[in-house]
């Protein structure tokens, strides 16, 4: 549901073809992959008409509308651990883990004050609003505010205010936003899903159970020990769950890990209802939602992608033609 004061506004389709839209959808890290995509359909001469992003596709997508996807690369392509780590604004005690001012701040120095409404491409982020769990589309307003309501992951970065609205992350309610490029006229629209690549997940293990191995409840709710006693007995029990044969998972990685899973089930259950007429599916399984230092990696990922994807992709337009 698309909750703003105006309708969507058709995009434009260059003369003799079709109307084209380009979906991006959701997936952090990986979300550096929709550049080695778009390079490579803007290399053989296709020129999407409407762009829609989810999270990372929204973020991607509003520097390609605003002509500043090289700025983007280039940056993507300098992260390393080290850099990661200085963006992250770390605060407790807040709606989310990380502040987010000194990414917001980066965002703004790119794609400065420009307004949705006035970019020369049909534009639109999804986004969540807390509470309500409405999908949003942000068709208008500063588009810097939009991206970051798009990638707001829960627990991550905090609730963003747009409009009167709070907002997180859109991959909650629409991960590959396929529904919104239609509604917006496109007759032909081009997916590109970053959790299609996750083989042997998702499964159904019909039986299963406890064995020998399992932590033994007294280790989970021992008695609690005061003094140095209870210091020396916390740290063993600190080592034996660092050094234990199968790791206890952390925090992020719980968090993360859920938030893959249901977007995942998400995709399927959105794109089986409202498929696109391309799927690109780039091969990126083995860069993780927080190898934001793999950049060079997501990107010829999503460069190749795309080029095996360029015969359906002109078949489909000559017969829209």
């Amino acid at each position: 549901m698309a909750l703003t004061d105006v309708g969507p506004r058709p995009g434009h389709a260059k003369a003799g073809r079709p109307l084209i839209g380009l979906v991006l959808g959701s997936g952090a890290a990986r979300g550096f992959a929709h550049i080695g995509v778009i390079q490579a359909l803007l290399a053989q001469g296709i020129t999407p008409d409407v762009v829609v992003g989810t999270s990372m596709g929204a973020l991607v997508g509003g520097c390609y509308v605003t002509n500043q996807l090289e700025t983007l690369e280039s940056w993507a392509r300098s992260l390393t651990v080290r850099r990661i780590i200085g963006y992250l604004d770390v605060r407790i005690g807040g709606s989310g883990l990380i502040g987010g001012g000194r990414l917001a701040k980066q965002l703004e120095q790119s794609v400065g004050a420009a307004l949705i409404e006035d970019l020369p491409t049909r534009f639109a982020a999804i986004a969540t609003e807390v509470g309500t769990g409405h999908e949003v589309w942000l068709t208008r307003g500063a588009l810097s505010l939009a991206l970051r309501a798009s990638y707001a992951l829960p627990g991550i970065f905090p609730p963003v205010r747009v409009g009167g609205r709070w907002l997180v992350d859109g991959a909650l309610v629409n991960p590959v936003p396929v529904s919104a490029a239609r509604a917006f006229g496109a007759r032909v629209v081009i997916a590109v899903n970053l959790d299609a690549d996750r083989f042997a997940r998702g499964a159904t293990i019909a039986s299963h159970g406890s064995d020998v191995h399992d932590e033994p409840p007294a280790a989970l709710a021992g008695k609690p020990r005061n003094g140095l006693r209870g210091l020396f007995g916390a740290e063993r029990a600190l080592k034996r769950e660092i050094f234990a044969p199968v790791a206890r998972p952390g925090f992020s990685t719980v968090m993360i890990e859920a938030f893959n899973i249901m977007q995942d089930r998400l995709t399927r259950m959105r794109l089986a209802g409202d498929p696109p007429d391309v799927h690109i599916t780039p091969h990126i399984g083995h860069v993780g939602w927080l190898d934001f230092h793999r950049a060079a990696e997501a990107i010829a990922a999503g460069k190749a992608a795309a080029e095996r994807a360029l015969e359906p992709i002109a078949d489909t337009i000559a017969a829209l033609s």
